[in-house]
């Protein structure tokens, strides 16, 4: 079997920091530097990323791939929480739809986000057709309804939403967001599916106000779509072995916060 490393002897120093780093131990120090022991390895990149020489490459994870980090820019403590802390939930939003291109470059940094052993596996959906949106929103409502009918355990977060809904017309599920990203990922690849969507979205939604973007987790549309609610999964026309694990609206803000707010007080338990 042919090995998935290959090793540069002559820039190699033997310092043995990729073998250090690789989670499922693919690596041993041999005697003539890093070697395959044939164990399965996941793609993370860690040895090749990590080489102080450029001395290593991965056939699943290629040297020429990697962008080399040369005088970057680490944000100090004060800024970085100042930016975390800066991240709301958008739900009132302009009009204005989202071009694919800023679509796109946001997808590209939530696809980098960590995984469970590095099994990504998960595809975005993008919504972004006004009536499909509406549609979308009146399922949701309808689904409400079922639950508040039979006296739903989830039924008192639902009723001012669907008697607003239904005088006003005002959209309590997307908020008027003209993009929905759902993630979805094969059925067969629950509950870690659920865990690398998150972790996804989360850095969508880190990044987005980088690029003048507002996002906000589309709760109500997650779990209506995983309560296997077959008005909404009809509408959505997945592939038969697809599943929703997430969504988050997207759109510019309509507003801008002046301030940031706080949390409950901090409750850590030491051993």
């Amino acid at each position: 079997m042919d090995s998935i490393i290959q090793v540069d002897q002559e820039k190699c120093i033997r310092c043995s920091i990729c073998a250090s780093v690789c989670p499922t131990d693919v690596i041993k120090m041999g005697k003539h530097g890093p070697e395959d022991t044939g164990n399965p390895c996941i793609a993370c990149g860690h040895c090749v990323a990590v080489c102080p020489r450029e001395a290593l490459n991965n056939v699943k994870a290629p040297l020429s791939n990697q962008v080399i980090l040369e005088n970057t820019t680490v944000l100090d403590a004060k800024t970085a929480a100042t930016f975390l802390r800066s991240r709301r939930s958008v739900r009132c939003y302009k009009p204005s739809a989202v071009p694919k291109e800023k679509l796109l470059q946001l997808l590209n940094v939530a696809r980098l986000a960590p995984t469970g052993g590095n099994s990504q596996g998960i595809t975005y959906y993008v919504i972004n057709n006004p009536d499909t949106l509406k549609g979308i929103t009146a399922a949701t409502i309808d689904w409400m309804e079922e639950a508040i009918k039979t006296a739903s355990p989830t039924a008192p977060y639902f009723k001012g939403i669907v008697n607003k809904y239904r005088k006003t017309g005002h959209d309590g599920i997307l908020r008027g967001a003209p993009c929905l990203i759902a993630a979805i990922a094969p059925k067969n690849f629950m509950p870690r599916g659920r865990d690398n969507t998150h972790f996804s979205l989360a850095y969508a939604e880190l990044y987005a106000p980088t690029i003048e973007l507002g996002t906000c987790w589309a709760g109500f549309f997650e779990a209506c779509a995983l309560s296997g609610y077959q008005p909404l999964l009809d509408l959505l026309k997945l592939p038969e072995d697809m599943s929703v694990t997430g969504g988050i609206m997207v759109g510019y803000p309509k507003y801008t916060y002046k301030r940031l707010v706080d949390r409950k007080p901090l409750q850590v338990i030491w051993q």
